[in-house]
């Protein structure tokens, strides 16, 4: 059956605390990429090269569109994050410079890699691409 209760009757039986208890500080997202900017940079000039190098090397004029697209594409794929990581300008964590990167290395998945290491590995990619964009147009020029 209900009860009514008063004021005095609930405060006798009441846990009354400073805080709500199990809150905890506000989760501090780390919206940073660990690597310099400079690594960007490249990764996204080497994508634009490759558009570059072989949509000169294929001139034509139905290329126009397609090209602009995959430049558009590129250029927003990169952009997009780049200004997600500073929509907290308060954060705490910022980019690591070019000399904290190379004293510090970047912290993985699988382990801890050295600068040289990481840097090899988010930049095979990229300068392959442009190594395979060059060998197309030198093969295209030969073939011709």
């Amino acid at each position: 059956m209900a009860q009514k209760l008063n004021r005095e009757a609930i405060a006798q039986h009441a846990t009354l605390h400073e805080t709500i208890p199990g809150t905890r500080e506000p989760h501090v997202v780390a919206r940073t990429f660990e690597m310099p900017r400079g690594i960007y940079v490249t990764v996204v000039g080497c994508y634009l090269a490759f558009l570059a190098i072989t949509g000169t090397a294929f001139a034509n004029p139905g290329l126009i569109l397609p090209m602009a697209i995959f430049a558009f594409f590129i250029i927003a794929g990169f952009a997009l994050p780049t200004v997600w990581t500073k929509l907290a300008p308060n954060a705490p964590a910022k980019a690591k410079s070019w000399a904290r990167f190379q004293r510090d290395g970047i912290r993985t998945l699988t382990g801890h890699n050295t600068a040289g290491a990481a840097t090899v590995q988010v930049l095979i990619l990229p300068v392959l691409l442009v190594a395979w964009g060059l060998a197309v147009v030198t093969i295209a020029a030969l073939v011709r």
